[in-house]
């Protein structure tokens, strides 16, 4: 009863912090970066797991999970934006060009989750810190994408092995191979989500957490995506989105599932905290962040005082 009691605390406090530091317009926020790097992010995670694997078979694996996810219209939106981007492209210029503009493109969006988890978590890098700052930030960031492209490539080289396993499982054993072959799959699903987001906790912010306490924070949000991955797939399923919104629907879909996506990453952000703080080892400031303070007055700051004339 006591651990359920921590853990009631923990969940309650963390949804209180969460309202308190407006998480659903920092997740709108999100979403809309989201919706202009995605095509970006994707590219790059094709091209770093391609190497290994094959172009194809990466986009292929891709554009299943997010079928799974969003449904077949917004899978062949996001995949339409893919191949318009990669046109865009041709020649030695145009490739240098865009180049450039993938990576800032790509890396803007984990420029918005670290300030929103540094706001979330009381830090905030310290001022006067130019471009130097400016570039190391961009380069975590470049960093975590890299991660995700390996991520993936782990992930399709397990997916591989678990379906030579079934094969051979099924030669012997066909119905406990097929339930065996679905836990082990979502049992590899689960960490890889459960990796990103410890990663983010632990590499994003301007703070320093323990691995553990990040993992406890991942493992908990990695829960949350994945139960509301199947509640998102019912009510695309069973809503009238698709006559609502018309040919808009897919993109409608997309952004929804961002913005509930960018929900659970905040919250589980405040669950990292709350959790850290009263059963961690604490989070502290890196060298170049500082805490602040997040708090209401009524009194107005002496240097904004207006003075009125009766």
């Amino acid at each position: 009863m006591r651990v359920l009691r921590q853990i009631w605390s923990v969940l309650k406090k963390a949804g209180t912090e969460f309202i308190e530091d407006n998480g659903m317009k920092l997740s709108a926020s999100l979403s809309y970066y989201t919706i202009f790097s995605l095509g970006p992010i994707l590219i790059i995670i094709i091209s770093l797991a391609g190497i290994y694997w094959g172009r194809d078979a990466v986009q292929g694996r891709i554009y299943d999970e997010i079928n799974g996810l969003v449904g077949n219209s917004a899978a062949l939106q996001i995949q339409d934006i893919i191949k318009n981007i990669e046109k865009s492209q041709l020649g030695a210029s145009g490739a240098v060009i865009g180049f450039i503009v993938l990576l800032v493109g790509a890396t803007g969006v984990f420029t918005e989750i670290q300030d929103s988890i540094n706001y979330i978590w009381s830090i905030r890098s310290k001022p006067k810190k130019g471009l130097l700052k400016l570039l190391l930030n961009r380069l975590i960031s470049f960093s975590l994408i890299v991660s995700v492209g390996f991520l993936l490539m782990v992930s399709l080289i397990l997916n591989a092995l678990l379906e030579l396993l079934h094969d051979r499982l099924e030669i012997y054993f066909n119905d406990v191979s097929v339930y065996l072959f679905q836990g082990l799959n979502f049992m590899l699903i689960y960490v890889v989500i459960a990796c990103l987001f410890a990663i983010i906790f632990k590499v994003l912010p301007d703070a320093s957490i323990r691995w553990r306490d990040a993992f406890v924070g991942a493992a908990f949000t990695a829960v949350l995506f994945l139960v509301g991955k199947s509640l998102i797939s019912v009510y695309v399923t069973n809503s009238s989105i698709g006559v609502t919104y018309g040919t808009a629907a897919s993109i409608v879909i997309l952004l929804l599932w961002i913005y509930y996506t960018s929900i659970i990453l905040f919250y589980g952000a405040e669950f990292t905290k709350v959790y850290t703080v009263n059963y961690g080892a604490g989070i502290k400031p890196d060298k170049t962040a500082v805490f602040i303070i997040k708090q209401e007055t009524r009194e107005v700051p002496g240097d904004q005082r207006i003075n009125v004339l009766h």
